[in-house]
């Protein structure tokens, strides 16, 4: 166990003397995810609520065919401006982007509006431009109440009741809690944290492997008075504390970004206290072991630090895809997941966010598989570095 120490104290002073690598590990990865984050979520909560409230400038083709239409989309914030001279004109500003919507209102819609029929109405605007699209939701929901009410007024002057054409009532009934909502947004916090878990110690896996092999120290490491499983298990200690750091540091900087958005204009409050944020901790660093493991193991194969790095690289990727996946397809917590490392770790800590109950069979199962798999590859790293082809 000395031996072990010794080789452990050995690689994190190794570690600490570059310090730019120590700064791209511990500092770039654990905040700049963490801040990237909170800038996005930020601003995309701004800019919903600021397009639901803010007056939109609508282009209008043939204004003075329907001033009741024209008054109604006053009153809806929708402030009506002359429009292209044509329907053509219409679709060219569209589609060069100088106008996001336009509204026409052919010659004949006084006529069909008279006679009782449907009067078209057209709507242009660019569906693949995201903001253009948003402007013209607001200008068709618009136009739909107005047709309603306009349909309501018809039936009350021939002494129908308006509400024949509603058969049925939906109520809908939100069983979601402010923490479960903020869920939505936030699920993807675990990608970071494994991420930022990962970078912490991928430079030191990469330094005790690919690193030594290239600056010829590996071969005077292994003539030491020291086993090269003591040598091996030493190696993937330091890794691991260093991911530990860098796992700290994302949780606590992740804890301070998300007091400054502004979760509850949307009704959201995330669970992410003190308390959440030491049980993330604990359920996540199993995962250090799986990372340092198989990041050395990657890196032993390579013979470069260049190609140690693009080879790892890949290995940053591949453990975050089982959460990108369930991302997508929203799944829940289930005990064969649980046996899935990162995946578990995803699934435990976003119903920690959501504020529910925690199943402690899922946790048992979630440590219990990933320190296994972890100490499965530990063991094949160690084997490995008995083999004398590895000098070469």
């Amino acid at each position: 166990m000395s031996t072990l120490l010794v080789v452990f104290a050995k690689e994190i002073l190794d570690n600490f003397r570059d310090r730019r690598t120590l700064v791209s590990a511990l500092v770039m990865g654990p905040l700049f995810g963490p801040m990237l984050f909170a800038f996005v979520i930020s601003l995309s909560i701004e800019r919903s609520l600021s397009d639901a409230d803010r007056p939109l400038e609508l282009a209008v083709i043939g204004a003075e065919r329907a001033p009741n239409l024209v008054r109604y989309l006053g009153s809806r914030n929708l402030e009506v401006v002359a429009g292209p001279a044509d329907r053509e004109a219409a679709i060219a500003a569209v589609d060069n982007g100088s106008l996001d919507v336009v509204v026409v209102i052919p010659e004949e819609f006084p006529a069909q509006l008279a006679d009782g029929i449907p009067a078209r109405v057209e709507v242009i605007s660019d569906q693949a431009n995201t903001q253009a699209e948003r402007d013209a939701r607001r200008a068709r929901g618009a136009l739909e109440e107005y047709a309603l009410e306009i349909a309501a007024i018809r039936l009350v002057a021939r002494g129908v009741s308006p509400l024949v054409i509603r058969a049925i009532n939906v109520d809908d009934v939100d069983v979601s809690t402010p923490s479960g909502r903020s869920a939505i947004l936030l699920g993807m916090m675990s990608y970071f944290f494994i991420f930022a878990l990962l970078m912490g110690g991928m430079y030191l896996a990469i330094d005790t492997t690919a690193g030594e092999r290239e600056r010829g120290s590996l071969e005077p490491l292994l003539a030491l008075p020291v086993t090269r499983d003591q040598l091996m298990l030493g190696k993937i200690a330091a890794a691991c504390l260093f991911m530990a750091l860098s796992l700290m540091l994302s949780l606590c900087s992740f804890y301070v970004a998300l007091k400054f958005m502004p979760f509850e204009q949307l009704g959201m409050t995330p669970n992410f206290s003190p308390l959440v944020v030491v049980c993330a901790f604990l359920i996540l660093i199993p995962f250090a072991l799986l990372g340092a493991s198989i990041m050395t193991l990657v890196a032993s194969f390579t013979k470069s630090y260049k190609e140690a790095q693009t080879w790892l690289s890949i290995v940053l990727i591949a453990p975050t895809l089982p959460i990108l996946i369930v991302s997508i397809l929203t799944l829940r917590p289930q005990l064969a997941f649980m046996f899935v490392p990162s995946l578990s770790q995803h699934l435990l800590l976003v119903d920690m966010v959501k504020n529910e109950p925690v199943n402690l069979l899922h946790v048992a199962i979630s440590v219990t598989s990933t320190l296994a798999i972890g100490a499965l590859l530990t063991w094949i790293c160690a084997r490995l570095y008995r083999r004398e082809g590895l000098l070469g």
